[in-house]
């Protein structure tokens, strides 16, 4: 028998935020607790989708990109399947001057778009488009990424619901421990995507570069070469989880 569409991932499939083989007590099925969102506003941010569902436990944000431009199109993964009915229920509703769709979809979707998220970032990057999300620079600038190397790294667009252990083992090539990662958390103790992780040396560092815009769970994650400067503005404008 052909598995659901709707119901969790395959056997042996393991997300950042821990589902497994789709099965729920006694061995029966459970939901994927996904919806896809359409007519999201261009400047939207994953905050503002996490507004938008206030009071629902979201593990996972996938802004959908096409040729490097936000196409107005999300995918949202909630902690249990309730709270797709829940999310359901706010069709329609506004956000901003926007009424916002919201649709049951399913889990291949959800793959699927995770795929082409990824290799859309790839592609953007190497046509180096034009409309490119990154601020434009002065010629003279050093771009982010050719910033002189330290002993600390800055991670972008990690899960919300990722830990230090899942960092860890993103960086399995070097001798990591918990306090060598830096989780960035908002006031309120929610995770804004991003960390800071020291490394042994500037060397170290630098080659662990190579795991730039690869994926830890079901995120691409973007690399830069920081400071402990940057690390503690950080600490200053949020919380660290330590």
């Amino acid at each position: 028998m052909d598995e659901d569409p709707y119901y969790g991932p395959p056997s042996g499939y393991r997300s950042s935020y821990g589902y497994g083989g789709g099965m729920g007590f006694g061995g029966q099925s459970r939901a994927f607790p996904v919806v896809r969102l359409r007519g999201l506003p261009f400047d939207c941010r994953e905050m503002d989708v996490y507004e938008f569902f206030t009071g629902l436990d979201i593990v996972d944000i996938l802004l959908v990109h096409k040729r490097g431009r936000f196409s107005g199109e999300a995918y949202v993964v909630f902690g249990a399947p309730l709270h797709v009915d829940f999310a359901l229920q706010r069709n329609r509703q506004n956000m901003g001057r926007r009424y916002i769709e919201v649709f049951r979809c399913k889990k291949q979707e959800y793959y699927q778009a995770i795929a082409m998220e990824v290799n859309d970032s790839r592609n953007s990057y190497e046509r180096d488009v034009p409309f490119t999300r990154v601020t434009p620079v002065p010629p003279k600038s050093v771009p982010e990424k050719d910033l002189e190397h330290t002993e600390v790294l800055r991670l972008r667009g990690l899960p919300f619901s990722v830990s230090k252990r899942e960092i860890i083992n993103f960086f399995n090539e070097s001798f990591l421990k918990d306090e060598n990662i830096h989780i960035v958390t908002h006031s309120d103790g929610r995770a804004t995507g991003e960390a800071f992780v020291e490394f042994s040396s500037p060397e170290e560092s630098k080659a662990a570069m190579k795991k730039d815009k690869m994926t830890l769970g079901s995120r691409y994650v973007e690399l830069f070469p920081s400071s402990r400067d940057e690390a503690t503005s950080a600490a200053a404008r949020s919380r660290l989880t330590r």
